[in-house]
């Protein structure tokens, strides 16, 4: 009987472990070969959906005007300026200020940025455009410590290392050599693997982050300190009870 309950609480603690697991892989499943890591940068389009920050300049670097941006009062009597953002609609347009409606889809931030500035020229002297995608996040999540996290991508060639070190960086028990990353249709996405653990490893991996990647670091079995920790109390208290049903029994 001791053996049975030693079998079915090492069973438990595997089974425990193993339904923490994210994104599993079959062992023969082919990743998706890695297609970021070329000299030419990588530049983001915007897409429908998309949160447009607008802060318009003159050319000698004074604002224009205050419609980008609101003013909110704190409790100390101080003010704090916050970004208005400008979502992106379906149909591929955004309703800007004064300029109203304008297709901006399939453009990258630079090129929104040009058609804006020949747009507002039409009303203020020479505009300096500034614009920012405000919610491009990708998605960490790491098994060590059981924690995800929201990465946002200020820039279009963010790498795998910044993604990383924003969210913490890589556990003790965390496998640098297995690190996943899902990116496209959720329902049916490319899988790529990264290996952080060797020179030769970085060679053929993913080392650019896309907006809405997924980012899953595997995790070593904590059993050994699970045994600790878990089961032997538990086997404890049971040997105790078997010890005293013994000496009942005689």
């Amino acid at each position: 009987m001791y053996r049975l309950l030693l079998i079915l609480l090492l069973f438990s603690s595997c089974r425990s472990y193993n339904a923490n697991k994210m994104f599993k892989t079959p062992k023969d499943y082919e990743f998706a070969m890695d297609t970021t890591t070329s000299i030419t940068p990588l530049v983001y389009l915007i897409q429908p959906g998309d949160k447009l920050a607008l802060h318009i300049y003159s050319n000698d670097g004074f604002k224009l005007v205050d419609i980008t941006s609101s003013t909110n009062f704190t409790s100390e009597g101080n003010t704090t300026m916050n970004d208005v953002t400008f979502s992106v609609d379906n149909d591929s347009t955004t309703k800007f200020p004064i300029i109203g409606r304008h297709h901006v889809v399939g453009l990258s931030v630079r090129e929104a940025e040009k058609l804006l500035e020949g747009l507002y020229s039409k009303y203020y002297n020479d505009p300096f455009i500034i614009l920012k995608v405000t919610n491009r996040f990708a998605y960490v999540f790491l098994n060590d410590e059981g924690k995800g996290f929201t990465v946002q991508l200020n820039n279009d060639n963010t790498s795998l290392y910044e993604a990383l070190a924003e969210a913490g960086g890589i556990g003790e028990m965390g496998k640098s050599y297995k690190i996943k990353i899902l990116r496209g249709d959720p329902k049916n996405p490319k899988v790529y693997q990264a290996d952080l653990s060797s020179l030769e490893g970085l060679k053929t991996s993913e080392l650019r982050v896309l907006s809405n990647d997924i980012i899953y670091v595997d995790a070593s079995s904590r059993f050994t300190k699970r045994l600790t920790t878990d089961i032997l109390p538990i086997l404890g208290i049971v040997t105790t009870l078997l010890l005293i049903g013994t000496y009942i029994n005689r």
